[in-house]
């Protein structure tokens, strides 16, 4: 079985770090009310179905093909975490909440969501570094481990998404008190994803 519970905690930590998605719809629920920031995480989270579906089928083949293939992925991907936490702990990006933002409909705002999150490459690519991390590869039926674990990242982001677009005032109000939240947060996820790579890169 795969380390759910470790995976999960790796998750969350992730998706609560200020990025384009929870800023969308912070942004989104502030303007247009909470049942517009609702949709929008209903459809961030409906597009990471299409990269899930990209890391299960890809990585699965890989293994068939080839072992060698597979390490230099492990690797590789070790190197991505650990660059995008780099990245995101050197980051100084403020979060910006655009209150004034044009009110759309719900399905716009859907489809809009759903569109944003499968065109981003990124997503892909994260996908494909950070399932496979999780998953018991002596234990068998790994696109059935990668489904469950892309399941849970999916439930819990939408839980998240969720919870931000029904709290959206309060969270706007906090993140524009607290101008060090988002620096925080940022921290947390950049000392997250190099930790998930040091991992990684180490042997099992």
């Amino acid at each position: 079985m795969p380390e759910v519970w470790l995976f999960l905690i790796a998750a969350m930590t992730l998706t609560l770090a200020p990025g384009p998605d929870n800023i969308y719809v912070l942004t989104r629920g502030i303007a247009q009310g909470r049942k517009a920031g609702l949709v929008a995480a209903l459809g961030f989270s409906s597009g990471l179905i299409f990269h899930t579906m990209l890391a299960v089928l890809g990585f699965a083949a890989l293994i068939k093909a080839s072992p060698l293939a597979y390490s230099l992925l492990r690797y590789a991907g070790a190197g991505y975490l650990i660059y995008i936490g780099v990245r995101t702990l050197r980051s100084h990006t403020a979060v910006h909440l655009q209150g004034n933002a044009a009110p759309q409909k719900l399905t716009r705002i859907y489809w809009q969501s759903v569109i944003a999150n499968m065109l981003n490459p990124k997503v892909t690519l994260f996908f494909i570094a950070f399932l496979p991390q999780f998953v018991n590869a002596s234990a068998g039926h790994i696109p059935a481990q990668m489904l469950l674990l892309a399941a849970v990242f999916i439930m819990q982001a939408l839980a998240i998404f969720s919870a931000v677009a029904l709290f959206s005032g309060m969270v706007g109000a906090f993140f524009q008190r607290k101008k060090s939240a988002a620096t925080t947060m940022n921290r947390l996820a950049g000392c997250a994803f190099i930790g998930l790579g040091i991992r990684i890169a180490l042997p099992q």
